[in-house]
């Protein structure tokens, strides 16, 4: 993004021409701040209510496909343990969270931590808590369904699952891909 500021003005204008400079060059930061870390990479975050099994899919995948163009974490509104089904079929791609912690979208919040991408995966439709998060950003809504709504033999929930995380790789993929070619 440029500005260019004509800084010309008449001895009655100065003041408030220079403070609207001022707040400008203040939003240009804030924004430059929230649209990339220190180090240059998108920042983003993956929302969903209980951070127990979709966005935490959707973190660890983004991780391995952007590798070091972002820099990536997932929360949610309530926060809880994560899924003993997510643990399994993501173990089964190669990801240990036996370790993981979940996290609270209000706590990053209170934090003023601010993402060029909030990525919300659950199904606002049938999920009445999916979470918000506030703006400036770029909001995109992912819906896929709550590991917690699968129903069905144990078998049968264990398909689903790995349904839920191929889509969700899949899903990663084309936003890296549109990324790289932005």
């Amino acid at each position: 993004m440029h500005l260019v500021l004509d800084y010309t003005c008449t001895a009655g204008t100065n003041n408030r021409l220079y403070s609207l400079y001022r707040l400008t060059l203040s939003l240009l930061h804030l924004e430059i701040g929230y649209m990339t870390s220190s180090s240059g990479k998108i920042k983003v975050l993956f929302i969903c209510v209980h951070n127990s099994g979709r966005s935490q899919m959707a973190e660890e995948y983004l991780k391995r496909i952007g590798g070091d163009r972002f820099e990536v974490e997932s929360a949610g509104y309530k926060p809880t343990s994560l899924h003993p089904l997510i643990l399994r079929v993501m173990g089964e791609d190669g990801f240990d969270l036996s370790g993981k912690k979940t996290q609270s979208s209000w706590d990053l919040f209170k934090e003023g931590r601010l993402f060029k991408y909030v990525i919300t995966v659950c199904d606002r439709a049938n999920e009445e808590e999916c979470p918000l998060f506030p703006k400036p950003f770029v909001q995109l809504n992912w819906p896929y369904p709550d590991p917690e709504s699968f129903t069905g033999s144990e078998a049968e929930k264990l398909e689903q699952a790995r349904m839920l995380r191929d889509s969700i790789k899949e899903k990663v993929e084309q936003f890296v891909g549109e990324m790289t070619s932005a």
